[in-house]
């Protein structure tokens, strides 16, 4: 049969000598390959005994915030659900009872915050939504697990301990040029929630 692009080739069944037949050469040629590489830099590491340096911009799990007084600071204003892409974050609101000023910073607060894992793209728009500073995403790896449902991480995942001791850092997110930024009165992403617009 006559082909159309003239690149075909006869295969020829060439027959092996004698000291192919052996393998030794091959043999030989795969040991060199693997002796060589106990001489190089290893790719892998001892996790977790060994972990690697994260990058300055890395954003990993999220923690909620609690003010200087133990209370959350979150007061379910709905920005960081609103601005999350992906659709990872609901959340329920409720109102503050007499007596819960220690555990609520302000009247409104997250009776529910969930944040599903598997769908957070870990983009940081929620942190920067947030006019509260209640979200910040850290430096820590989400852990694995072999059922979905466990990736939906509520409040007893999220909020940071009560224990001042305890708390999560966010030194490296929480720049002194954001916190300025959410200080002024002027800007209209500060405007949108000290305003009382959202509805």
């Amino acid at each position: 049969m006559l082909t159309l692009t003239n690149r075909s080739k006869v295969v020829v069944k060439k027959q092996m000598t004698f000291w192919e037949k052996l393998y030794i050469p091959a043999i030989l040629g795969g040991l060199r390959i693997t002796f060589s590489h106990f001489f190089k830099k290893k790719a892998t590491i001892s996790y977790p005994e060994v972990q690697r340096e994260f990058a300055p911009v890395y954003r990993g799990q999220h923690v909620l915030k609690r003010d200087e007084n133990g209370a959350e600071r979150c007061t379910s204003c709905g920005l960081c659900a609103v601005a999350c892409p992906a659709e990872a974050i609901t959340m329920t609101s409720a109102e503050r009872k007499p007596g819960e000023e220690n555990l609520y910073r302000e009247e409104k607060y997250a009776a529910t915050y969930e944040i599903n894992m598997l769908r957070c793209i870990f983009c940081g728009l929620c942190e920067e939504a947030c006019p509260k500073e209640a979200i910040f995403l850290t430096d820590r790896i989400v852990p694995s697990a072999d059922l979905r449902k466990n990736f939906v991480y509520g409040k007893n995942k999220l909020v940071e301990p009560i224990e001042k001791e305890k708390r999560i850092s966010v030194a490296r997110r929480q720049t002194e040029d954001v916190s300025e930024f959410k200080k002024q009165p002027n800007v209209a992403h500060n405007k949108l929630f000290e305003g009382k617009k959202l509805k």
